[in-house]
């Protein structure tokens, strides 16, 4: 599991350079809030952007493929050198890779100039390279019980290369939004069960509290098998009764999974808590999606946005704050700015679900979610980018 507090090795002459986390967790944080406002502006004043993807697809491409992609990539180049034993990706191979997701950005974006095809392969490149990193290390160390993340990551490149057909070749790109969006789910499911309890219990320990999280059991690997079904239920056949079925009980079960976690024991600290509020949001997404498949049009596009803005928003944005911290030499605990980032992320959030359900006020409260997330990323890479951009204390 990904540790915060490691002692790093000798920076590099360029600390951004020295671990994944610093590159692309300021790369997620500056595009995610860049993205959103830029989604606002051709939403609400009609901008034109020169892509080749529709400007809805863009927009959620742009979330799923860029901003939690660079979040995934930052996660994983820091984490698996403690899987593994291994050496960590520094200096020029990770600035490579970095640039290789920026390129994607700018492909993507660009995309209707230069053409579809040369943004896909830059786009999809990246996550085809990530996933051979990560190969690499897993198959050297014998490391096996982390081939998931290969496979993960593979899921996510196929997803995404699903959507750059669309501009492509004119298919529909709801498929592979559907596979991105459950594959991210499914990285929160097997990583977040590993890391959430494991933080949580740490930190439990050092308070004197004997009350611990439950450790991965068999009822675990029985929950993410049913995540696994009611992902594929709803990529596949998104409008039957047995995906609406197959959600609801992935949330059931992922909300007694979240119980188990003692997260209410671990309230004082924030660092800990918004942990298990990102969890949360994947359980009531799941319980949102499968009441959005058996009740059409009941609940609009909350329940997947309880999945990206919520659960995986909020995901990344916990962990970004604890590794920054961690990996820095900073105290692992949330100071005032970081709390404002949480409660700015949560509004979003809260204004973002309850858009489609109130139809008179849907263009003020999409404004105020943009705003609010906006702030979250935003802020996040103005607070913790001298932390970033410097040497470990």
């Amino acid at each position: 599991m990904m540790q915060t507090g490691t002692t790093a090795a000798p920076a590099p002459t360029l600390p951004l350079l020295d671990l994944g986390f610093r590159p692309f967790f300021l790369g997620a944080g500056l595009w995610a809030a860049f993205a959103v406002l830029l989604w606002g502006a051709v939403l609400g004043h009609g901008l034109q952007i020169p892509t080749a993807f529709t400007p809805a697809a863009w927009h959620a491409h742009a979330m799923l493929f860029g901003f939690l992609g660079a979040a995934l990539a930052g996660f994983l180049t820091t984490a698996v050198p403690n899987w593994t034993g291994r050496p960590a990706l520094r200096g020029l191979p990770l600035g490579g890779l970095a640039l290789l997701w920026l390129a994607g950005r700018a492909a993507c974006l660009t995309s209707g100039a230069i053409g579809a095809v040369p943004a896909a392969v830059v786009d999809v490149g990246f996550f085809v390279v990530l996933a051979g990193l990560v190969l690499r290390e897993v198959v050297a160390a014998r490391n096996w019980r982390n081939l998931f993340v290969v496979a993960g990551i593979a899921a996510v490149a196929t997803a995404n290369l699903l959507v750059h057909l669309g501009p492509i070749a004119g298919l529909d790109t709801g498929l592979g939004n559907r596979l991105g969006v459950g594959g991210f789910a499914l990285l929160i499911v097997l990583i977040g069960g590993r890391i959430v309890p494991a933080f949580t219990r740490n930190w439990l320990k050092q308070a004197g509290e004997t009350r611990l999280p439950a450790t991965w059991a068999r009822f675990d690997s029985a929950v993410a098998l049913v995540t696994v079904a009611a992902v594929a239920g709803w990529a596949g056949a998104p409008d039957s009764a047995l995906a609406g079925v197959l959600a609801l009980l992935a949330g059931a079960l992922n909300a007694v999974r979240l119980s188990r976690w003692r997260g209410w024991l671990a309230r004082r600290e924030p660092l800990i808590l918004v942990l298990h509020l990102g969890y949360a949001w994947l359980a009531a997404g799941f319980l949102l999606l499968g009441v959005q498949t058996l009740q059409p049009g009941l609940i609009g596009t909350s329940a997947l946005h309880a999945l990206t803005a919520g659960a995986m928003g909020t995901m990344v944005l916990a962990v970004m704050t604890r590794a920054s911290r961690g990996h820095t030499g900073r105290p692992l605990t949330a100071d005032v700015p970081t709390l404002l980032l949480f409660a700015a992320l949560t509004l979003a959030v809260a204004c973002r679900l309850a858009a489609p359900l109130l139809p008179a006020l849907y263009l003020p409260l999409l404004s105020a979610a943009a705003l609010a997330w906006a702030v979250a990323f935003g802020g996040f890479a103005a607070t913790y980018a001298p932390m970033l951009l410097s040497p470990r204390k």
